[in-house]
């Protein structure tokens, strides 16, 4: 298709969800990244290069919940790929829909060397560090994605914070990734499934900015790391079952996550083990209150994170293509660096 008249770079994206929860992966067009780490290229990312997040999340290209990769390279010798992730408010440290997304494409797109079946194994470089992926491959095709996560701990229990119109309120916060903050929807009255996503995206994201003012977070290997990324509201099964149990993700300026929310799921898992409720290898699945969409989640290894006691978290689903864009810009379009309607 022939492009029409522009100035500047093309930004060239291939279109992918998971579980409903978009990702755009950015192909081309971003000027050098510079860093010695990808902990650094985001830094770097988010203080020189923040404008082209704008452009491709943000309306009219984007929207308020538009959810990016952008794949740069990595300093670890046994990483396939580097990564960088951004959503409408800066950038985050591990998303999980992205890494099953990030699997298939970079089979496809022969980021990685021979596929192999019935599982070729990708090394994704994430801002927290090196997440194993496994992509389904037979015949040529990709298919269901599973990975292994960084440590995941969980960071405090039976937290009490003052939540604004509801009192004190008990969170759990757990790490997966990313840290979020863990409590009932039954506790605001609401339900996962039934309830609008509005009630809901409000008692989250009173949480969250509760949390945030409230309670110190740290990590044992990077201040970096050490944010809330959001919270997660849940159903209340946390006891071990083999029904799913539904939860949302309220996260960045919140934004809602489409799917079960994987780097959420690896941290609830975490979390339940903490308590007692899931044993190693125990699978549970997880459902997203938003589309319904299905992941499945395990702890499959112990092992520690600083003086946190972790564990290794198994996240599996499926991501789909939905299609390739290439982006320009004009100079005298006042609104091409995006925009957003809350």
């Amino acid at each position: 298709m022939e492009l029409p008249p522009h100035e500047g770079p093309v930004l060239s994206v291939v279109d992918m969800h998971t579980g409903g929860e978009p990702l755009r992966i950015i192909l081309s067009g971003y000027p050098e990244v510079k860093g010695e780490s990808v902990l650094s290229k985001r830094r770097y990312v988010r203080e020189h290069l923040d404008y082209l997040r704008r452009a491709l999340m943000f309306e009219p290209r984007g929207h308020y919940d538009m959810y990016g990769a952008l794949v740069v390279e990595s300093e670890i010798p046994e990483a396939d790929l580097g990564v960088l992730f951004m959503h409408n408010e800066g950038y985050s440290t591990m998303c999980g829909h992205a890494i099953i997304a990030l699997g298939r494409f970079a089979v496809d797109y022969k980021l990685v060397q021979e596929p192999r079946s019935p599982e070729t194994q990708v090394n994704i470089h994430c801002p927290c560090g090196l997440v194993k992926a496994f992509v389904e491959y037979s015949n040529g095709k990709t298919g269901g994605v599973r990975f292994h996560s960084v440590p995941a701990f969980a960071f405090a229990t039976d937290v009490i914070v003052a939540v604004p119109g509801h009192d004190e309120v008990t969170v759990d916060i757990s790490y997966g990734g990313a840290f979020y903050a863990f409590v009932s929807a039954e506790r605001f009255g609401l339900d996962i499934i039934k309830s609008k996503t509005r009630d809901l995206v409000d008692a989250a994201t009173a949480v969250t900015n509760s949390v945030k003012s409230q309670v110190k977070l740290h990590h044992p290997t990077s201040e970096d790391l050490a944010f809330l990324y959001g919270t997660i509201l849940t159903d209340g099964k946390d006891a071990y079952s083999q029904e799913p149990t539904a939860n949302m993700c309220v996260f960045a300026d919140a934004q809602v996550d489409r799917s079960p929310t994987g780097s959420g799921v690896t941290a609830r898992v975490a979390l339940q083990y903490h308590k007692g409720l899931i044993q190693l290898n125990q699978t549970r699945h997880f459902q997203s209150g938003a589309t319904g969409s299905l992941f499945t989640g395990k702890a499959v290894q112990e092992t520690i994170c600083g003086d946190f006691k972790a564990v290794v978290v198994e996240v599996a689903g499926r991501a789909h293509y939905t299609g390739v864009a290439s982006f320009v810009q004009e100079s005298d379009d006042k609104l091409k660096l995006g925009f957003l309607l809350k």
